[in-house]
């Protein structure tokens, strides 16, 4: 039952226990992945639970918070065709990595699954999946689920040569929202991205989190993509339609003054996608107005 295509990628800061679970869930699967895990400058011990825990993990301890970046070490040392990055709260059912894999096998243009996400606990099915399944973007001949323009990290498997073709997870972005601009990139250079129900995971929000950080990276780092690859007329569409919608707080002060600040690297490095690509995102925006899932509010 084992299943050599797929090797586990877990990023985790300061959650030792929760890390200490989410490796056990992984060693548990019937495909027994090589697992990967990026402790991104722990404090807890985490590194030390992982070397006597866990033997056969391999541990990458950059000594320095990567955020998302760390994943991109995680990719570096895996020498599977695929990676199912998997955070320390989140799990994929058994037999999930393989039927991801099996569709990667069989689409050879298909760069990433992204798992139906199961709420725990009480396995609610995550608002985000009805977005996701209610695509309306054109769907390639054959592709299995529903077409995506962006994907949800902790619960996706890739393929390891298109992550690393377009460069993987920004320095600069960091953390929250950060698949974004990876998709975009993956999707300028022809790879489709795909949301397959049949593939299942499980999310518990860790406790141990930082919301408002997370919330203040998210709304730079959506418009830092929407002026680093949105036509200009669709990057003020967009950028006023998010501001109207921010909470008036901290926050999302803090939040655009470092989207200013950076606004120099965003035009050195701006790169519009084609018109095939912005279409997708145009049929996108309409739905995502009204969408229950997505929120400002930390």
């Amino acid at each position: 039952m084992t299943d050599p295509r797929t090797t586990a990628v877990v990023i985790t800061y300061d959650r030792r226990d929760e890390a200490d679970l989410a490796l056990t869930r992984l060693e548990d699967l019937p495909e027994r992945p090589r697992v990967v895990v990026i402790d991104n400058g722990s404090s807890d011990g985490t590194s030390a639970m992982v070397r006597e825990r866990h033997p056969d993990a391999h541990l990458i301890s950059p000594g320095v918070n990567l955020g998302a970046v760390g994943r991109n070490l995680g990719v570096a040392a895996a020498e599977t065709p695929y990676v199912a990055f998997c955070d320390d709260d989140t799990w994929y059912d058994p037999g999930a990595l393989r039927l991801a894999a099996d569709l990667l096998d069989r689409h050879p243009r298909l760069a990433v699954v992204t798992a139906q996400i199961l709420v725990e606990p009480g396995s609610r099915l995550d608002p985000i999946c009805v977005e996701m399944a209610e695509s309306p973007l054109t769907r390639p001949e054959g592709l299995p689920g529903s077409p995506l323009l962006s994907f949800l990290a902790g619960v996706s498997i890739v393929r390891r040569d298109a992550f690393e073709a377009v460069g993987g997870f920004s320095t600069r972005l960091w953390l929250g929202g950060e698949e974004e601009l990876l998709a975009c990139d993956l999707a300028r250079n022809g790879w489709h991205m795909a949301y397959v129900p049949e593939v299942v995971a499980h999310h518990q929000a860790s406790v141990l989190r930082a919301p408002h950080l997370r919330r203040r990276h998210g709304i730079r780092n959506t418009l830092w993509f929407t002026w680093l690859r949105r036509p200009l007329r669709s990057a003020l569409r967009r950028t006023r339609r998010l501001v109207v919608r921010l909470p008036r707080d901290r926050v999302t002060l803090l939040a655009l003054g470092e989207a200013l600040i950076g606004l120099p690297w965003v035009l050195r490095r701006r790169a519009v996608v084609p018109p095939e690509v912005e279409h997708g995102y145009l049929l996108l925006e309409r739905m995502q107005l009204d969408s229950e899932a997505r929120n400002y509010v930390s």
